[in-house]
């Protein structure tokens, strides 16, 4: 029995990975189906993948989820990760109860979030757009930033910055060869967190969303309304691809354990 613990953990783990796998596997293999009504045997074509081209509006609104996704990575990733430093770095009245306040908007649906930032913005007058988009991604990306950042950091003590301080570094260059370094795969993973969180963003882009800018999310639940079409497949599949090599790329050059 003591022999076969190793073989029985190995299959629940690999049913587990099916159980998450095969919902995307079957997505994926039905893009190159050419029919549109999913009748078995496949027959493989790339006819979707052809048809999604001249789809504008799936075009438009991947690209647009892209964007915002990039613009949202940068300014979360940013300010989460100077945010952590402060909390991990100094001592002040109330730090614990921060520390704390970082959970609840990760336990908080994101439907009375969305919700709650439609009021917000109306109510101080900046209505919809894409300002207000952006701000509603940046507030939901930065709690997982400043998590994933700060676990980093309190992995990694001051030993280290306090001698280079003591050898003459001032604090940028401290932060430049001695901190970055250490929290580069912190960083890494935390802005990855970002971007997915953005790029599957439903709720707060279809509240906050101006009229005629739609990112993908929402423009799959609108056509999916209408009719679902095999081309939201090739789409999905296309972005399936660049975040599985985007993520196999980043694991390339850093360890989850955080060694290079």
């Amino acid at each position: 029995m003591i022999r076969a613990l190793p073989y029985i953990g190995g299959s629940y783990i690999g049913l587990v990975l099916l159980f998450l796998y095969l919902p995307v596997i079957v997505m994926c293999v039905m893009a190159f189906n050419q029919s549109e009504l999913y009748a078995l045997p496949i027959t493989w074509s790339t006819k979707w993948f052809a048809a999604l081209w001249n789809n504008e509006r799936l075009i438009r609104a991947s690209t647009n989820s892209l964007w915002l996704a990039l613009a949202n990575t940068s300014v979360a990733t940013t300010i989460g990760t100077l945010a952590a430093m402060g909390l991990a770095r100094n001592d002040f009245p109330g730090k614990s109860i921060l520390r704390g306040l970082l959970l609840p908007p990760m336990a908080v649906p994101w439907l009375i979030l969305g919700t709650s930032m439609l009021v917000m913005f109306f109510w101080l007058g900046l209505g919809r757009g894409l300002h207000t988009l952006l701000l509603g991604h940046v507030a939901l990306s930065l709690p997982y930033v400043m998590i994933v950042v700060g676990a980093r950091l309190a992995g990694h003590g001051v030993q280290l910055e306090e001698a280079a301080a003591t050898l003459g570094a001032g604090a940028w260059m401290t932060f430049r060869r001695v901190t970055f370094p250490q929290i580069a795969p912190g960083i890494i993973a935390a802005a990855l967190f970002a971007f997915a969180i953005s790029l599957d963003q439903f709720v707060v882009s279809y509240f906050l969303a101006s009229p005629g800018f739609q990112t993908l999310p929402v423009e799959i639940y609108t056509a999916i309304r209408k009719g679902f079409t095999p081309e939201i497949n090739a789409i999905a599949t296309i972005l399936i691809l660049i975040s599985s090599a985007l993520f196999l790329l980043v694991a390339r050059f850093y360890r989850f354990g955080g060694e290079r």
